[in-house]
């Protein structure tokens, strides 16, 4: 038994305690920090990098040679009307991507209609028809020239 049952002071905790507390609200902070950065949409890229160097005679070339073989195809009867169309209007699309770095194959008419390539977007919707249209689908030869126009036009 003690001698004086006077007033005792507080137990002193460990310095651990203290430690661990201060590790625990840093992990909370780095975790709202990791979660803030993760899920912000990624920065927009400069118009210099998405700028792609390419050599736009050689590939006018290359794509012209395409867009010839498909409707050498579709005369020959070898590819369908509609899918002739479809492939002309890919052609047309990849070479968009291709010469602007712009992903045209991707892209619905509207929304290369609000893109800067009017051009793109008047060649694509006129090449729809034969796409998407009833039957009987223009001809392939008419596609094709519109699609080679566009190519040609591209500066």
């Amino acid at each position: 038994m003690q001698a004086d049952p006077g007033f005792h002071g507080p137990l002193q905790y460990s310095p651990l305690w203290l430690w661990a507390g201060l590790a625990l609200l840093l992990l909370v902070a780095a975790w709202y920090v990791f979660l803030f950065t993760a899920t912000r949409p990624p920065r927009p890229r400069s118009e210099e990098a998405s700028a792609p160097l390419t050599d736009l005679p050689g590939l006018k070339a290359a794509y012209l040679q395409r867009i010839t073989d498909v409707e050498q195809h579709a005369a020959a009867g070898n590819l369908p009307a509609r899918t002739a169309h479809q492939e002309i209007s890919l052609l047309l699309r990849r070479f968009v991507r291709d010469a602007t770095g712009v992903d045209a194959p991707r892209m619905t008419h509207a929304d290369l209609a609000a893109h800067p390539l009017p051009a793109a977007a008047a060649a694509i919707a006129a090449l729809y028809p034969g796409e998407f249209g009833h039957e009987p689908l223009p001809a392939v030869a008419a596609s094709a020239a519109t699609a080679r126009e566009a190519v040609h036009s591209w500066s």
